[in-house]
């Protein structure tokens, strides 16, 4: 078996495929291509239209939950990136991302929950897709999601499409 060497291969052979990009629910446009970089907004915790959870962590959800919604929140993550540049190995480098964690007080796993979405930019874009991160705990966030996760990315201006 050879090993995936682009985006498209890692995805198929993690079982995954891209969703179309989310449509934003509210005023904002859900990504911003300025010359060579990617501003992709907040991306909720969606599969087929539905929220894969609703609720915080540390009240009904458990870190695995999290996780599982972090990874929704990155592969919708990686299908604003794909239509702003025409595919996923147009992306050079993912290099900042930020985890909201909507949770209690007390809860403080914000970073494994964030893992969730972390690992998945790795597998999918390989070297590229390592990134500066924070994880954030919230009271709240849009619709009820768990999790919400806005990235920043470089294209290579060669393979981006314009």
């Amino acid at each position: 078996m050879t090993t995936p060497t682009t985006a498209a291969e890692r995805l198929s052979a993690l079982g995954l495929e891209l969703p179309p990009p989310p449509v934003p629910v509210a005023a904002f446009e859900p990504y911003v291509r300025a010359g060579d970089t990617v501003y992709v907004s907040g991306q909720i915790a969606t599969r087929d239209g539905a929220l894969v959870a609703d609720g915080v962590l540390g009240a009904g959800l458990d870190v695995e939950a999290g996780q599982d919604a972090a990874r929704a929140c990155a592969l919708n993550v990686l299908a604003q990136l794909a239509a702003a540049a025409g595919g996923l190995d147009a992306v050079t480098r993912l290099v900042r991302v930020t985890v909201f964690v909507a949770s209690t007080p007390d809860f403080t796993r914000h970073p494994q929950v964030a893992d969730g979405a972390s690992q998945l930019f790795r597998d999918v874009l390989g070297p590229a897709g390592a990134h500066a991160r924070a994880a954030v705990g919230v009271a709240s966030l849009p619709l009820g999601t768990p999790v919400e996760v806005d990235a920043v990315a470089i294209l290579d201006p060669e393979r981006a499409a314009a």
